[in-house]
């Protein structure tokens, strides 16, 4: 008789909402000094890729380790992604009050732009913690080949972190870090439906 594998109830529900909130008051902490947030985010997602694959989360010391390797690269890509978010963000606040021209069209094509750059930063992410929290050269360069492939993830992956940007907007700054570790959780579950690959005939 095959085993039927038990439903997950109430509490397991429960517990695995409580560890992704804890996960992203933990980068919330961790990313306090500002350049910090790409090693934090890439140790939060290595923790994430391990939970999907061991079923538990990484140990502390793990963890902690895995910051400080991501540290050296991290900071450079905090530093460009913070830029390039300030950059957008003044482009927005410009179009949305009028002080450039374009009006509607320019402010929606801006904001699906922004959409669109943020799922991508959002599977980078997710590809670096497949990698053990390293690696942000090479999982940039693996997910522009990958992204025109599966413009369908991309897209989804935009819409996540777009509904996560506009609703960290909106509710009580304390619930800010609840809703990166969900969307997080959310972009590690999206890019874990991959296409089998055909069996090779030969």
């Amino acid at each position: 008789m095959t085993a039927v594998p038990a439903r997950a109830d109430w509490r397991d529900t429960l517990r695995e909402a409580t560890d992704l909130a804890l996960l992203g008051f933990a980068v919330a902490l961790a990313a306090l000094p500002v350049l910090t947030l790409a090693p934090a985010l890439a140790t939060a997602s290595a923790a994430l890729h391990d939970r999907s694959v061991t079923g538990s989360w990484p140990d502390a010391r793990t963890s902690l380790a895995r910051f400080g390797r991501a540290l050296p690269a991290g900071l450079a890509v905090s530093a460009v992604a913070l830029a390039a978010v300030a950059l957008l963000t003044a482009d927005l606040l410009a179009l949305a009050t009028g002080r450039v021209p374009g009006g509607g069209p320019a402010l929606a094509l801006t904001a699906v732009v922004v959409a669109v750059l943020l799922g991508y930063a959002g599977l980078v992410t997710v590809a670096v913690g497949r990698s053990g929290g390293r690696g942000w050269q090479s999982a940039a360069r693996k997910v522009a080949r990958t992204c025109p492939q599966r413009p369908g993830v991309w897209a989804a992956a935009s819409g996540i972190c777009a509904l996560a940007v506009l609703l960290g907007v909106l509710v009580t700054p304390v619930a800010v870090p609840i809703l990166g570790g969900y969307a997080l959780a959310a972009l590690h579950a999206l890019d874990a439906r991959r296409p089998v690959p055909a069996p090779d005939p030969t």
